[in-house]
């Protein structure tokens, strides 16, 4: 009986010990961007915020999609928030996780920048604001007329 029970316990004791390991290890880690299209609470019993940000390297090219996890109910708030806008995402990449309580993803994102500057290809940038145009003219009077 007594050697049942150590064997349970050093069983409960390594599993807790890959769990800690498992979170706060990272495989990897590296920023993303693009424009969240999907952002949604999902889980049977563990809800965690699931969302998908699409990724477009060159107009004209086709979208890769990147399928990503957030813990923290701020962020997830501030990636809401953001939804249709572009956007740089800070994430971990997380192995060895033996369930989907932590979240569907193997990328766990704990960071967004809304980016000010869309680049088209190497060189171009098209600010995120259009440039002011140029004032109307004030008064019919002032336009010019065609020539008859």
């Amino acid at each position: 009986m007594k050697t049942v029970v150590i064997a349970i316990v050093a069983l409960v004791a390594l599993v807790t010990a890959w769990f800690a390991f498992a979170l706060n290890w990272s495989y990897a880690s590296g920023e993303r961007a693009g424009w969240v299209q999907k952002f949604s609470k999902r889980g049977w019993i563990c809800k965690t915020w699931e969302g998908e940000l699409a990724l477009v390297s060159l107009p004209g090219s086709s979208v890769e999609k990147f399928n990503f996890t957030v813990h923290d109910d701020a962020l997830a708030h501030e990636i809401s928030a953001a939804m249709g806008k572009r956007v740089s995402l800070h994430y971990e990449e997380k192995v060895g996780l033996p369930t989907s309580c932590f979240g569907e993803t193997r990328f766990f994102v704990n960071k967004i920048v809304e980016a000010t500057d869309i680049p088209l290809g190497p060189g171009v940038v098209l600010p995120a604001q259009p440039a002011s145009a140029p004032p109307a003219p004030s008064s019919p009077a002032s336009i010019p007329s065609a020539p008859q």
